[in-house]
């Protein structure tokens, strides 16, 4: 009774607005470009700082799950790995390797790697719920697995609610940013028949993958950074199996963890390639590799920004704590620029949607919202509760005050030196 209303005020409601706006306007960039043509280049230039935020910080958060699954991989003697600010370190500095070679040598090798985590996350599924069955047939689960009860009316809940809803089920946006490199000249179609084909496939994932985390773990002892491996852990205790498929597990869900980094690093990268493209940005970070035409100084940039807030990240708390700071900031940036996304049917000048767009707009905007105004507060026992807050909220705020001061100095800039027109191969 959480998903379902998450999906239908959040999920299918963003998907119409998407495919909406990618019908008027597909354009290399995609919600980037949707905000600068619609509510000018100021919104536009923060949107894209916001959504360029979001990748790296949750990359950044990536790294705790990745040594979260390593510490299940190499047994209990290896729990340490888990809370060692070594081990994350050595961990970020590896993913980012990987993703800045994988980015330079373009989608051609990066698509492979993007569909295999999609591939494991399915493999994953299928283990836990042939785990969960006869645990539910025999109930004995730790908690129902599936009720249709509402939960009780409360801040915490309508957190959960939020972070269900916009947190998990975010992110149809995101292939319209490689618009320009779609291969079929219908775009809007494109982007049209992957919503379409996702939603219903991946609200039932989330609905079956809580179901079976509630049958071998209670909710206050649910593992939020690896509840999946928690799941086959607890599931094959006692067991022969045991020794081997919780460290293939983990491993599988390393590959997940690395195949979605690596899709969202590579959208990442081409964010300060566009704003180049119109004078915001140095011109560097549009400057394309020659053979493979993928802009190395973006990708060099943020992997190296990536790894620095990693770093930064872990200093003085623990890897729950570190993960949820982390993922807290970066889905908040991001939920910034689906209320720029939602108000555009509302409120846009030029924007003439249909009464459906408007009312699935009005609905997505509520629920971001309500994410928006809740996320900044833990749902996970920290050291400091005010200090979470003031870590999160201050973050996203300095994030957003110095793109205004950017935005403000580069157009005084082009101004009193207008740019000469600057010539880029397409991607």
């Amino acid at each position: 009774m959480y998903w379902i209303p998450a999906v239908f005020l959040f999920y299918v409601p963003s998907g119409i607005v998407v495919v909406h706006l990618s019908r008027e306007m597909p354009l290399e960039g995609g919600l980037y470009q949707w905000a600068k043509l619609r509510m000018g280049n100021f919104m536009g230039f923060l949107v894209a700082v916001n959504l360029w935020a979001t990748v790296v910080l949750i990359i950044a958060s990536v790294v705790s799950e990745i040594t979260a699954n390593l510490a299940y991989a190499f047994g209990p003697s290896a729990a340490w790995i888990a809370e060692s600010k070594e081990a994350q370190l050595l961990t970020a500095a590896l993913l980012m390797g990987t993703l800045i070679l994988v980015a330079i040598r373009g989608l051609a090798i990066a698509k492979w790697l993007h569909n295999s985590g999609g591939f494991v996350t399915l493999v994953i599924l299928a283990g836990m719920v042939a785990l969960a069955i006869p645990r539910w047939i025999q109930g004995g689960s730790a908690a129902a697995p599936v009720a249709f009860t509402l939960p009780a009316v409360s801040l915490l809940n309508l957190n959960v609610l939020g972070k269900m809803g916009f947190g998990a089920f975010g992110g149809f946006d995101g292939v319209a940013i490689f618009s320009g490199e779609i291969r079929d000249p219908n775009v809007a179609r494109s982007v049209r028949r992957s919503v379409w084909l996702a939603a219903p496939l991946i609200g039932l994932v989330y609905i079956l993958g809580t179901a079976c985390v509630l049958t071998f773990t209670s909710p206050r002892d649910i593992d939020l950074v690896a509840p999946a491996t928690q799941v086959f852990s607890r599931g094959l205790q006692g067991t022969a199996l045991a020794l081997f498929a919780v460290p293939f597990i983990s491993v599988l869900s390393i590959v997940h963890n690395i195949g979605w980094a690596s899709f969202s690093y590579n959208a990442a990268v081409r964010l300060p390639m566009v704003a180049g493209w119109d004078h915001l940005l140095p011109a560097w970070l549009s400057r394309l590799h020659p053979r493979f035409k993928t802009p190395t100084g973006s990708i060099l940039c943020v992997g190296c920004i990536a790894c620095i807030l990693t770093a930064l990240g872990n200093v003085g708390i623990g890897s729950q704590e570190a993960f949820q700071m982390l993922n807290n900031s970066g889905i908040m940036c991001w939920a910034l620029t689906y209320l720029v996304m939602f108000a555009i049917p509302l409120v846009a000048r030029g924007e003439k949607p249909s009464r459906a767009v408007r009312v699935a707009a009005g609905f997505g905007f509520s629920m971001t919202l309500l994410y928006v105004v809740l996320s900044i507060f833990p749902i996970v026992d920290v050291k400091n509760a005010s200090s979470f807050t003031a870590k999160v909220g201050g973050l996203v705020i300095g994030i957003n005050a110095l793109a205004a001061l950017h935005f403000w100095r580069r157009m005084k800039q082009n101004v009193l030196n207008p740019p000469r027109p600057r010539r880029f191969n397409q991607p």
